[in-house]
C-alpha cells in the first residue's frame, strides 16, 4: 500500500465522507509485476490523515463469481458492524455502497466503482455501508478484508433492485441477466428495515 487514494462521490455528486479508494504503487517489468498489497502501518496512517477512527482488520473473504452474479446489498448491524477492504484480483466487478448512517448528509444514497485486476485498486468502506457487487467479467475474484468476524444474526440484506434506492447496475454489461442466491433474491426493502438497524 501506500499514500495515494481518492475520496469517493455519490450518484448525486456528494462525497461519501470516510469511504477511500487506495491507487496501488505497483512496479511493472517483463517478469509481470510487484506491488505491496497490506500495509497495516501505511493504511492506519492513511485513517488518521482522513480522521477516520483506527481499525484492526480481523477476517479475510475470498469469492470467485462468474459474469452477472450479484452479491448484495449486505451489512452487519451492530454490536458486529463491519468495515471492509475490497480488492478484485482477477476479472473486473462493479461495487456498490449505500450509505445508511442517519446522521450522514448522503444517507441513503449510493455510489458504483469499478475494480478490475488490471488497476488492482481497493475500496475501503467503513462502517455504516451497505455492500454488494455485480461480475462483469466471464470470471472475477474478490478479496476483501473485514474489522469483525461474521455473525448470521447481525448480517442483513437489502434488495438489490430497490425502486426506492435506484441503484444503476450495468445490466447492459451482462446482457440483462443477473444472478443472485436465493436470500437476496429475499432480501428485504430499504423501507422494510428496521430504523434500529441504521448506524
Amino acid at each position: 500500500m501506500n499514500n495515494k487514494f481518492k475520496y469517493i462521490f455519490s450518484s448525486k455528486g456528494q462525497k461519501l465522507s470516510g469511504l477511500l479508494l487506495f491507487e496501488p504503487n505497483t512496479f511493472y517489468d517483463e517478469r509481470g509485476f510487484f506491488m505491496e498489497s497490506w500495509n497495516k502501518r501505511d493504511f492506519q496512517n492513511i485513517l488518521k490523515k482522513d480522521n477516520q477512527e483506527i481499525v484492526e482488520l480481523t477476517q479475510e473473504n475470498y469469492s470467485k463469481s462468474t459474469k452477472g452474479v450479484l452479491r448484495g446489498l449486505h451489512f452487519q448491524r451492530k454490536p458486529h458492524a463491519q468495515g471492509k477492504l475490497i480488492r478484485c484480483i482477477s476479472g473486473s466487478i462493479f461495487d456498490v455502497v449505500l450509505d445508511l448512517r442517519k446522521k450522514s448528509k448522503t444517507f441513503c444514497q449510493w455510489a458504483g466503482i469499478s475494480l478490475s485486476s488490471k488497476d488492482l485498486n481497493q475500496l475501503w468502506i467503513p462502517e455504516g455501508f451497505a455492500h454488494g457487487f455485480l461480475s462483469l467479467s466471464d470470471s472475477a475474484e474478490v478479496i476483501y478484508k473485514t474489522t469483525d468476524y461474521w455473525h448470521k444474526e447481525c448480517e442483513i440484506s437489502i434488495l438489490w433492485n430497490d425502486k426506492d434506492i435506484n441503484i444503476e447496475w450495468p445490466l447492459d454489461k451482462i446482457n440483462y441477466e443477473v444472478i443472485t442466491n436465493e436470500k437476496d433474491k429475499n432480501a428485504k426493502e430499504f423501507s422494510e428495515l428496521n430504523k434500529e438497524f441504521f448506524f
